[in-house]
């Protein structure tokens, strides 16, 4: 059976997205990327703040719109009920192919 996701992301300033999607690993790899213009592209928006499945595509839809129309502060609340310091919750998700990331990774790789 297939899991639906809603997901909420954000940037560093905090301005926040609210999603739906059936893959949340490709997606949140979509947004990081930037691969599709709008809304999060234009806002840099690559960070996972939260997140909940569902079996039923019409249920995370409505959870969807429900999110939307909330009040920003109702999100934040939602969001600091499993994230209280905001980390990426993706942050583990995806290799790191830059050369600074991989010396980070492994001193053995560090210059000097």
């Amino acid at each position: 059976m297939a899991e639906y996701y809603v997901y909420i992301m954000t940037n560093r300033s905090r301005t926040l997205y609210t999603g739906v999607t059936i893959d949340l690993v490709r997606r949140v790899h979509e947004h990081k990327q930037k691969l599709a213009d709008g809304f999060t592209k234009k806002y840099n928006i690559t960070i996972l703040v939260y997140f909940e499945a569902t079996p039923d595509v019409r249920s995370a839809i409505a959870r969807e719109k429900q999110i939307k129309g909330w009040l920003r502060i109702k999100k934040i609340a939602l969001i600091e009920s499993i994230n209280p310091r905001w980390n990426d919750l993706s942050a583990e998700w995806f290799e790191e192919t830059s050369p600074s990331a991989v010396s980070q990774r492994d001193p053995s790789l560090r210059s000097g």
